[in-house]
């Protein structure tokens, strides 16, 4: 299975997708124009990789800012990783900053809904 990569940019997200480590990472502001066509190959590359590589991984996300459509959208994947998550290890590691509330409310939530998730919320340093 192929790595993949997006640059980011002013309103999307850097994504780095490692399938040999088994690491995602996905950094920086979300709210592209088309939130659903932007995430697609996400999506598409998570649900190849967790239906056929069956191997560990551990999801980085630290996002500074997000609209709506992208909070829809990571609701739709911590959904996609709780089908999952009884056949392999799934960690999301929350990344915040101290100074952003925000970001930090933002994880409590999801951390929240998706409570059967091994789901840390880590402060930046």
């Amino acid at each position: 299975m192929d790595n993949f990569f997006i640059e980011a940019t002013n309103y999307s997200p850097q994504v780095k997708m490692d399938a040999t480590n088994g690491i995602v990472s996905i950094v920086g502001k979300s709210y592209p124009e088309n939130t659903f066509e932007f995430y697609k190959p996400v999506i598409d590359w998570l649900e190849n990789y967790l239906k056929n590589i069956k191997r560990d991984i551990t999801i980085n996300m630290e996002i500074i800012y997000f609209n709506s459509s992208s909070s829809k959208l990571f609701f739709d994947m911590f959904d996609l990783f709780e089908i999952h998550k009884n056949d392999i290890n799934i960690t999301i590691n929350w990344i915040y900053d101290k100074e952003n509330d925000t970001a930090l409310e933002a994880g409590e939530e999801f951390m929240e809904d998706f409570e059967e998730l091994d789901f840390n919320l880590i402060e930046k340093s």
